[in-house]
């Protein structure tokens, strides 16, 4: 009989410390939430967008796979963006990059990583092509710049350069630094 008291007894025993680090193990850690703040409020997907001035007119138009959007600092996330900027040049300028980043609406659009800057011919200017690494355009300014390596490709001429200053209107540019060109003749 003893030993079967001791026996119930050492039973309990191990039971409770069961019960008792079965408490400890799964007991419930606590959620972490995060601020809705520092959710997007908006993800799409397959993206066409355009984008018309107050008299109705076109003057960009971004083509995206995914798009995310968080109000609280107003900023989006492009995945391998193309925009077409429609300027005073008959000729709209397309930039495409990996990715991309509008802040503040879309006043100014941050792109890296293969960017990729093209200007058919017009009138004014001739074919152009960019390519670099960055690039910042200042929408309401239609200024594009950068402060990294580019190659720029005409007609008969590639310079490489440390950055530049692209006005999109008149299709100005100024190469900021250790600027070397090569004349390619036409095949």
């Amino acid at each position: 009989m003893i030993y079967r008291n001791i026996i119930i007894g050492l039973s309990i025993v191990v039971v409770a410390l069961i019960v008792w680090s079965s408490s400890i193990v799964y007991r419930q850690k606590p959620v972490v939430v995060q601020h809705a703040l520092e959710q997007p409020d908006a993800i799409l997907e397959d993206v066409t967008a355009r984008m018309m001035n107050k008299e109705g007119k076109l003057t960009m138009k971004v083509v995206t796979p995914k798009m995310v959007h968080y109000a609280q600092d107003n900023t989006t996330y492009f995945t391998q963006p193309l925009v077409t900027l429609y300027r005073q040049s008959p000729e709209p300028w397309q930039i495409s990059s990996t990715y991309a980043k509008a802040i503040q609406g879309i006043e100014r659009i941050e792109f890296w990583e293969n960017v990729v800057v093209h200007h058919p011919k017009d009138s004014a200017n001739p074919m152009t092509l960019i390519k670099t690494p960055s690039l910042t355009v200042l929408i309401n300014q239609q200024l594009a710049e950068t402060n990294d390596k580019i190659t720029l490709i005409q007609p008969n001429l590639v310079i490489n350069a440390v950055g530049m200053n692209a006005d999109m209107n008149t299709g100005e540019i100024k190469l900021l630094s250790e600027a070397r060109g090569e004349y390619v003749p036409s095949s």
